[in-house]
């Protein structure tokens, strides 16, 4: 008799390694009660040997004793990949989608037999040491404690918030999960701007990161606006103000806006 899972993965890629290590560390379950497919075996090894979870290269196989479905592959091959599940796939399934842009509707056409219950999520890349920040929202199909069983998942590794509006789901993965690149090209942009200033890249490098991290904690700490915290540093005529200005006469708060807007329009883009 085959092994039952609660959680199974289907693809072993960067996203779902930061899902698993948030459901373990936090003894959300426990490794024996997960599996994970993949068609590469550097990446199967790889969730062998740190999580010491059940691996395959067969996602019938996973679908077939798995309780919850996370699927966690590239939007470009979702189809091919759940076509080729779909007669494994039951009523009672949780199918859990972390691709950017497939909305609910679509994965449920692709599973006709039954009335699947998708959740759909976005997570993003710290999840993987615990300050994730996740949009959820449900299907048609999906029940408010599937939504409740997935939310659990995505706290384990940070936060989450239910989107109950799925149009708006492209604008959570413009925000949130993509967000990360664009802090870290600003702290990219600071550092370098550090060395050009006669700092070392070292000193650089420590300076733009401890920085950037006691800013964030504070704004979440204080619960203070990003825009009172920023008064709080700025002094008339000081050295915050001539960056201030600066950035105000290039524009840089109008072209941020207009990457994110990019971002969600490739979001919705992907979706078609």
């Amino acid at each position: 008799m085959a092994t039952q899972y609660e959680i199974g993965v289907v693809g072993a890629g960067n996203a779902a390694e930061g899902i698993v290590h948030g459901i373990l560390r936090h003894a959300i379950l426990f490794s024996d009660r997960m599996i994970a497919s993949d068609p590469t075996e550097a990446r199967r090894q790889l969730f062998a040997d740190r999580f010491d979870v059940a691996v395959t290269d067969d996602n019938a196989l996973l679908v077939q004793n798995s309780d919850i479905i996370i699927l966690a592959v590239k939007p470009q091959q979702y189809v091919d990949v759940c076509t080729g599940v779909a007669e494994f796939v039951r009523a009672d399934h949780l199918i859990v989608s972390i691709m950017a842009g497939v909305s609910t509707k679509s994965i449920e056409k692709l599973f006709p037999h039954v009335a699947a219950r998708v959740i759909r999520a976005m997570p993003n890349l710290p999840i993987h040491v615990g300050a994730g920040m996740a949009g959820l929202c449900r299907g048609s199909n999906a029940q408010p404690v599937d939504l409740l069983r997935a939310q659990r998942i995505f706290d384990a590794g940070g936060r989450s918030i239910v989107i109950e509006n799925e149009s708006q789901m492209d604008a959570v993965t413009a925000v949130s999960g993509s967000g990360p690149a664009y802090f870290y090209f600003f702290v990219d942009a600071l550092t370098q701007a550090g060395i050009d200033a006669g700092l070392t890249p070292q000193q650089a490098d420590i300076l733009a990161k401890q920085t950037c991290h006691g800013a964030a904690r504070m704004m979440l700490e204080s619960g203070e606006s990003p825009g009172v915290l920023r008064d709080k540093v700025t002094s008339p005529g000081g050295t915050t103000q001539a960056a201030l200005a600066s950035m105000t006469d290039n524009h840089v708060f109008d072209h941020i806006r207009t990457a994110v807007m990019a971002a969600c329009r490739r979001s919705q883009e992907l979706g078609q």
